[in-house]
């Protein structure tokens, strides 16, 4: 299994360059919408606004670290963000975005089957359009509540396994599975890369499942909303 999890590390490694224009191109820009949502939503369930520290796991290119550090309100004093990932080009890309902010950033290497954060010391942790990519997802999940706070907001932004119900979802289903890998690959000059996108969409949970194994692990769901006909699905959970 991990050298499956090594070839997806290596895969993010050739495409980071492109990575963002991939994204923007194959999203029009919606992922920033749905990014936002999720950030307003996890501030506004938080019981503290001073010192909060943040943990975007599989943080990529830092589009989620961004949007945590634009989207906090006024009177919210984020401490520290940490960005984790295991891929060492993405990390490079997201240290380039994020240099001018004035926020307190540090970007970490590694799995997100095994965080380097203390128990119970992160108040918010994300992971956007990541956790599909860990094939060791549950390990991770426990790794998730292990270092979140009482009362710790998790958040997750991903593309589950389709549950085609509808005319509408079955379209946005072959557009997400054959027009927009062939989109990224062309951008990215990498068509294999952006297959794997519908490849590990199928092996992955449904958002029935993923929220059964939150329950599980004690994190009580708050939100659990679907976009652009369910193609993407935010998820919001607290820590008892």
């Amino acid at each position: 299994m991990q050298d499956k999890q090594t070839q997806i590390i290596d895969m993010f490694n050739t495409i980071a360059p492109k990575y963002d224009l991939a994204n923007r191109a194959m999203s029009l820009g919606i992922d920033r919408a749905w990014r936002k949502e999720a950030c307003r939503l996890a501030f506004l369930e938080l019981k503290t606004q001073h010192n909060i520290v943040i943990a975007d796991i599989a943080c990529g290119s830092g589009d989620m670290i961004t949007s945590w550090i634009h989207n906090a309100p006024k009177d919210t004093h984020i401490e520290q963000i940490y960005g984790y990932d295991p891929s060492e080009e993405m990390l490079k890309v997201a240290q380039e975005k994020l240099r001018n902010l004035d926020t307190n950033i540090e970007l970490l290497k590694g799995e997100a089957k095994k965080l380097p954060f203390a128990d119970q010391s992160i108040d918010i942790l994300s992971i956007s359009f990541g956790l599909r990519n860990v094939l060791e997802y549950k390990q991770a999940l426990d790794e998730f509540v292990r270092v979140l706070k009482p009362n710790g907001i998790v958040v997750i932004l991903e593309f589950f396994k389709p549950q085609n119900t509808t005319l509408l979802q079955k379209c946005m289903s072959f557009y997400t599975t054959k027009i927009l890998p062939f989109i990224g690959g062309i951008i990215s000059s990498n068509l294999k890369a952006y297959q794997y996108l519908p490849q590990s969409m199928q092996n992955f949970v449904s958002t029935n499942e993923l929220e059964a194994l939150m329950q599980e692990r004690g994190i009580r769901t708050l939100l659990l909303k679907g976009y652009s006909a369910n193609v993407a699905t935010l998820y919001v959970g607290v820590k008892a």
